[in-house]
């Protein structure tokens, strides 16, 4: 049985839903249910007896993009552990493209950045790339940068904190660095954080990073463990965007792609390609009374 909670545009959403339920009848799936949720008069839940998520997914952006969603094969519960992406999922920059523009270097950095996110560049080796750019650069400049350029997705402390009231653990893994995820995890409310470190000599970065490089395969592992720490059966919601996040997100009982490159959204079960964070709540199916606001 699956189970698809989607919010889209209100708007002829009865004439959509009878659409959509033509159209999976044509790829020989069926609806089993269709009802409109409590806590948001535009967020359908529906059912299929079939176990055809990549159809149903199909018909459900035919029909109903841009769109919020999460296909599981049960009811989504509130997860025992979130762990999310930084850079582009609770914040709204890259902050090495941000950097760089301090260097004078942000269209050549970004450009890496991007197909780094697409999946078409190794994420170590451009990160060390695009790391190695910024040798010289004053320290002071991300103090800066912090201040001036970052600034947090809509909701994304409202998800945060709503989660952890919630009795579930935060973290921020990023593939970015400590020098930015420690402030950022400390305004949004996150309980741990995973980064990478700059190398900093002289108050100048030296262009190199200290210790493991956290890519992709970290990201999952971290996701791995702290699930293993809650014991058997626990649940598990991560958030991301780019390529670097596909294992986190396929790991995860509940993997929200976030306004995401392609490849990330076809990877997860659930996707925010219309609202803000709290979309994530609403999917979670979490009312907006016990918001943390």
């Amino acid at each position: 049985m699956l189970i698809a909670r989607l919010i889209a545009e209100p708007d002829s959403l009865s004439a959509r839903l009878e659409a959509a339920r033509a159209a999976m009848a044509a790829r020989g799936l069926r609806m089993a249910s269709a009802a409109m949720l409590d806590f948001c008069g535009e967020t359908l839940q529906i059912g299929s007896p079939d176990d055809d998520a990549p159809g149903l997914r199909d018909v459900l952006d035919a029909h109903f993009a841009p769109s919020d969603g999460l296909v599981m094969g049960e009811e989504p519960a509130i997860p025992r552990v979130f762990i999310s992406d930084m850079d582009s999922t609770m914040i709204g920059q890259e902050c090495i493209d941000e950097l760089a523009d301090f260097a004078g270097i942000k269209p050549q950095i970004a450009a890496i950045t991007e197909r780094a996110m697409l999946g078409e560049l190794d994420f170590a080796a451009a990160l060390y790339e695009r790391v190695g750019l910024l040798a010289g650069l004053p320290e002071s400049a991300i103090a800066e940068c912090l201040e001036t350029r970052i600034r947090p997705m809509a909701g994304a402390r409202t998800l945060v904190e709503t989660l952890k009231a919630q009795g579930c653990r935060t973290v921020l893994v990023t593939g970015g660095f400590h020098h930015f995820a420690d402030p950022v995890a400390e305004m949004l409310g996150f309980e741990h954080v995973v980064g990478n470190r700059l190398d900093v000599a002289g108050g100048k970065l030296t262009g190199g990073l200290v210790g493991e490089v956290v890519d992709s395969s970290v990201k999952r592992a971290t996701l791995l463990a702290e699930m293993a720490a809650l014991g058997e059966n626990a649940t598990s919601l991560a958030t991301g965007d780019g390529a670097n996040d596909i294992p986190m997100l396929e790991a995860a009982t509940y993997g929200l792609a976030y306004h995401a490159k392609p490849r990330a959204r076809a990877a997860a079960n659930g996707w925010i390609d219309r609202g803000d964070l709290t979309s994530v709540l609403k999917l979670l199916g979490i009312p907006a009374k016990d918001w943390v606001v």
